[in-house]
């Protein structure tokens, strides 16, 4: 978001320094512009939390500049010809096994995963989106031959280190969704943003994935929404669970869609993925089990100390 600023000029009258002038290029993006006074940040946030054998850590920083070497470098990794105006490149959620398997959940990897021909909301709902906006010049171009919407099934990066990496099957198991609503002391908990695009004023796409250590379990959540006005929503969940004592994952991938007219449901639903989400149609889902290498180690019991605090580290350090 620092680089939506225009102009960011810092008096020092009265010794103070204070805010003088600021300007977004985009007015609707205003209200996440940072306070008079408030560093802008340079580096990557780092926290972590062991839980038994596996270290969990969130890194978070600010969004991907708008030109310069980092960004080229970045671009020359997809093959998309427009990025999310925000994508937060350094944020990353990172699980890993004592013995070098786990997942990482990233916006690059989610980006390569997004369509770069032709999008099929293009070809379902061009017309009729148009139709709402006879008046608008702008947006007769914004359709380009790539999904605009930046859709993505994106389920988390394997990691794998010294070859062993966890194996992935089909399964009948499901996450004890009970389990997960009952109360209990979390251990560690993290949220970020991967990417997020207003689609041309016209709408939301976003992707985020959070984490929640229990005594006893961990569980994550990476939510895509989509949103066209008046025409679509979209979401794409996937769900990881990991209960201590045992030796695999489970993952659950959801996605689900509706047309707008389509939805009996109050207005606010719309732009509430939360709320949305229970009334919203499922067109797909898998459900896998991510199991351990035979090498893995009895688990380790939780430390009571086992967290680490919040530690500031350069942007070129964070592996």
């Amino acid at each position: 978001m620092y680089d939506s600023l225009l102009i960011f000029l810092i008096s020092t009258k009265d010794k103070r320094r204070h805010l003088t002038a600021l300007k977004c290029l985009n007015p609707k993006m205003s209200h996440k512009l940072p306070k008079a006074g408030t560093p802008i940040p340079k580096a990557v946030v780092k926290d972590q939390f062991e839980f038994g054998p596996w270290t969990c850590t969130s890194f978070k920083s600010h969004i991907l500049k708008s030109e310069g070497q980092e960004r080229d470098e970045y671009e020359a990794q997809l093959s998309l010809p427009h990025l999310p105006e925000m994508v937060f490149d350094k944020n990353r959620l990172h699980i890993e096994h004592q013995n070098g398997f786990g997942l990482e959940f990233n916006a690059l990897d989610a980006l390569k995963l997004v369509r770069d021909d032709q999008a099929d909301l293009k070809v379902a709902e061009a017309d009729e989106w148009l139709a709402a906006r006879v008046d608008s010049d702008h947006a007769k171009n914004i359709f380009r031959p790539y999904d605009w919407t930046f859709t993505t099934d994106y389920k988390g990066t394997p990691l794998s280190r010294g070859g062993i990496q966890l194996g992935v099957s089909d399964t009948n198991e499901r996450i004890n969704i009970e389990k997960l609503k009952k109360g209990g002391k979390i251990q560690f908990y993290a949220e970020m943003v991967l990417f997020e695009d207003e689609l041309h004023d016209s709408g939301t796409s976003m992707l985020k994935v959070q984490i929640r250590v229990m005594p006893d379990y961990f569980f994550i959540l990476q939510r895509f929404f989509m949103r066209v006005d008046k025409v679509l929503v979209r979401i794409n969940d996937t769900r990881v669970y990991h209960e201590a004592g045992t030796d695999y994952i489970l993952r659950e991938y959801t996605s689900k869609q509706n047309r707008v007219e389509d939805l009996k449901v109050p207005p606010e639903y719309i732009t509430d993925p939360n709320l949305l989400s229970d009334h919203m149609t499922k067109t797909k889902e898998k459900f896998e089990k991510l199991t351990f290498p035979t090498t893995n180690p009895t688990l380790k019991p939780v430390a009571s100390n086992s967290r680490i605090s919040c530690t500031p580290v350069s942007a070129g350090s964070a592996t």
